[in-house]
């Protein structure tokens, strides 16, 4: 009974979901631990309300323990004015602008209806990108959309160059374009600063 106590909003969860009814989980009182195992056994589910989690790739079990509760819930709220109130989802109220404003020093683009919307992802949204491995959404969006600029790089000391020519080299044969993020530059030319020097190593797309 003391290890059934211990899991019972586990099985509190469970047993509502498989009898679609409401469960007290009051540990004072309300609906017992044992009525809802039994609940759970009644439908083929485990005492305890674990679940088996199957490898896709082996088809073998991976581990034994608890689903994740995932809860999805549409937020509304109400907007009052001399005109009345009204209900707004606020799925609704989400607004794009494909204008590109940036700021400086950093060119990156500005937030606020004001300044010209712009909606950019955040470290979550980057993840999940990553997640999906979506490279060229990524791209488009974390670099492309936001702070893109052109840089000339030598092939030979892997240092960025200026209009064509290589200062270090002292010459433009061996120099190449190359887009990367303006927040990248710069941290080049502040590792410089500090007499640590990052070099680029180039080569073909398709090598």
């Amino acid at each position: 009974m003391k290890a059934a106590s211990q899991n019972f909003g586990k099985e509190c969860f469970r047993s509502a979901q498989v009898e679609g009814r409401k469960f007290n989980r009051v540990a004072f009182g309300g609906d017992k631990v044992e009525d809802m195992c039994q609940d759970l056994i009644r439908h083929g589910y485990n005492y305890l309300g674990k679940d088996f989690f199957t490898s896709g790739i082996t088809g073998s079990n991976s581990c034994y323990s608890w689903t994740t509760r995932l809860m999805v819930v549409l937020v509304k709220f109400e907007v009052k004015s001399d005109c009345g109130s009204r209900d707004n989802i606020v799925s609704d109220d989400i607004n794009f602008v494909g204008q590109r404003t940036q700021g400086h020093p950093y060119q990156t683009t500005h937030r606020g209806k004001v300044k010209g919307w712009w909606s950019s992802p955040g470290e979550m949204e980057r993840d999940c990108l990553i997640g999906y491995g979506a490279s060229m959404l990524l791209l488009e969006r974390l670099m492309i959309s936001s702070d893109q600029f052109e840089v000339d790089v030598c092939g030979e000391c892997g240092l960025l160059g200026y209009s064509g020519w290589c200062h270090y080299c002292k010459s433009s044969c061996n120099v190449s374009s190359l887009r990367i993020p303006y927040a990248c530059k710069l941290l080049f030319q502040e590792l410089q600063s500090m007499n640590i020097v990052p070099r680029l190593k180039l080569k073909k797309y398709s090598e």
